[in-house]
């Protein structure tokens, strides 16, 4: 009898390859190759590391003593600022942990527009005093339970000792505006910035059902270099930065009747390529005759209806230059859309898309449109309009750079003010908030059963954190200042904080060093949610690069070894 052999060929992916790599162990591939993947306590305190980073890179940046960053991004442009949201905007930060961090300072600067640097130094420091209970054995739940009831805790105090204000009251407000610009590049003109922000917030302000309502959008913001910040003014009415298009044409025009328009003063091309033949030269004057035709045609139009100002958002044609001069009309083109809206609000005008559906009603009125000399350019002032509540602040200064902060510097306070108006209430500055609210913390938080107790007590530690680190801007001893601080609190003077200016520890209300109420809470939510999330992480799986990262091109030179 024959004995016969069989052989079985295991070939790649089959079942039987499977089959044999289960029975001999083969590990099991579930993430793609080249995934790295961070566990546990590592995950954890990777992350807490990177956002330690961020918070050490602002703290310096913290209170009117505070330092600015110079930031050049990879084109080798320069930006030059002290304005938390905007150093973190600027940064390219790469740890995942990080980036939370920075988008919580924009969702801050979009909410409340201030507080951005006090809520990152802050959830940097509820992360490092977590770190210190993960390393006592504490679970991160307990932490994250801990920091909840603080939080809420903190809420509740922070009603408590908020003082109410007047918001008809402009001095009220403008030391309100003056705080949250002490700490900017422009703090030598606070006082006189300060009474511009409150004067235009005042303008633009309405009343809708009982409550105060402040659209921002109604404060258009106009930057030109040349003098100096306090030449910086209020404008009632818009200013666009652009000129008027032709040398003929009026330079001013009292009680305007504006066109908005969205459309073209010119021949518009066709969408599809055209071929034109073309015999003799009579017949090259007849296309520009008829092109004449229609652009005067336009011209005409406007002129019926009695338009003398023309705000065009798309080009115009030099032949309608041409025309609209002759007929003694005004006009500006290449306007932005944001600016072209807030005209048309302004002024009650509709933006027109077609001129062939242009009616009187959809014209919009102003006392004055002035092309005026500012510095070495011209720009267009549209004063006397309808709405009242349409105003610019138009910034000067002696450098770009300046400008860019001033401008930074007004929408943080233009913001403050927009909160005041949200919630009329302050609480003193300096420090004195976080030294209060930490000190009852402690006092409750000793009453807790249980290990959260202790996170509530390191929630209070971080709170400290705040008027240490302006202690230290102002030259001051740290230890001294929490301890005189601590003392005071506990005597009852709830207003005593860090005067950074006077390197003391004095009353804040009398020192008008105030803030709102509104910026104080959403820095503690902020913060503390910050905080929880990046707790709750404990696994990091980072995927692996594209296939086409780090790939050399090819070309038809060999590549040079190391």
């Amino acid at each position: 009898m024959l004995e016969r052999k069989v052989y079985i060929e295991v070939v790649p992916n089959s079942p039987t390859r499977a089959m044999s790599e289960r029975r001999a162990g083969a590990p099991v591939l579930i993430l793609k190759e080249g995934t790295q993947r961070t566990t546990g306590t590592d995950a954890r305190r990777s992350n807490i590391m990177a956002a330690k980073v961020i918070a050490e890179i602002l703290q310096t940046s913290l209170g009117p003593r505070g330092m600015d960053k110079l930031l050049i991004d990879a084109f080798g442009d320069v930006t030059i600022t002290g304005d938390g949201a905007t150093i973190l905007k600027e940064m390219e930060v790469q740890h995942p942990a990080a980036k939370l961090l920075v988008e919580v300072a924009k969702a801050m600067d979009a909410e409340v527009g201030d507080g951005t640097t006090t809520a990152v130094v802050l959830a940097g420091k509820l992360l490092e005093e977590a770190e210190k209970l993960l390393d006592e054995g504490i679970h991160p739940t307990i932490i994250i339970s801990g920091y909840k009831k603080a939080a809420d805790y903190a809420m509740q105090v922070a009603d408590e000792i908020a003082k109410p204000i007047n918001v008809e009251d402009k001095e009220e407000l403008v030391k309100v505006a003056m705080n949250a610009l002490s700490s900017k590049v422009v703090a030598e003109a606070r006082e006189y910035l300060a009474r511009i922000v409150v004067e235009a917030c005042s303008k633009a302000v309405e009343i809708r059902d009982g409550k105060y309502y402040l659209d921002l959008d109604w404060i258009k913001i106009e930057k030109k270099r040349g003098k100096s910040l306090f030449e910086t003014q209020l404008v009632d009415g818009i200013v666009l930065d652009k000129e008027v298009v032709h040398p003929g044409m009026p330079r001013r025009v009292e009680n305007a009747k504006i066109a908005v328009l969205d459309c073209p003063l010119e021949i518009e091309k066709p969408e599809w390529s055209t071929k034109i033949t073309v015999s003799s030269p009579d017949q090259i004057k007849a296309f520009l005759d008829e092109e004449a035709k229609i652009l005067k045609s336009y011209v005409d139009k406007l002129k019926e209806l009695g338009v003398n100002v023309v705000i065009c958002q798309k080009g115009i044609d030099e032949i309608a230059q041409h025309f609209l001069a002759k007929a003694g009309i005004l006009a500006v083109r290449r306007v932005k859309r944001s600016d072209i809206e807030k005209v048309a609000r302004a002024t009650g005008a509709k933006i027109i898309t077609s001129l062939r559906d242009i009616r009187p009603e959809d014209l919009g009125y102003a006392k004055l449109v002035e092309e005026r000399k500012v510095g070495e350019e011209k720009m267009v002032f549209i004063e006397g309009c309808p709405n009242p509540r349409a105003v610019t602040i138009l910034i000067r200064g002696a450098a770009d750079r300046i400008l860019d902060e001033a401008e930074r510097s007004i929408q943080d306070a233009l913001h403050v003010v927009r909160d005041l108006y949200r919630e009329p209430k302050i609480v003193p500055g300096g420090g004195a908030f976080e030294i209060e609210i930490a000190r009852r913390l402690r006092e409750w938080g000793r009453k807790l059963p249980g290990k959260e107790q202790l996170a509530v007590l390191r929630f209070a530690d971080a709170l400290e954190h705040i008027p240490t680190i302006l202690a230290m801007t102002a030259g001051l001893d740290p230890v001294d200042a929490i301890a005189e601080l601590r003392r005071r609190h506990e005597a009852g003077e709830v207003d005593a904080g860090v005067d950074v200016l006077g390197c003391k520890i004095d009353n804040m209300y009398k020192l008008n060093v105030v803030d709102p109420l509104l910026v104080k809470k959403n820095v503690i939510k902020a913060a503390t949610e910050a905080a929880i999330m990046i707790l709750r992480i404990d696994d990091i799986i980072a995927a692996a690069p594209s296939k086409g990262e780090g790939k050399t091109k090819k070309s038809g030179l060999p590549e040079e070894s190391e």
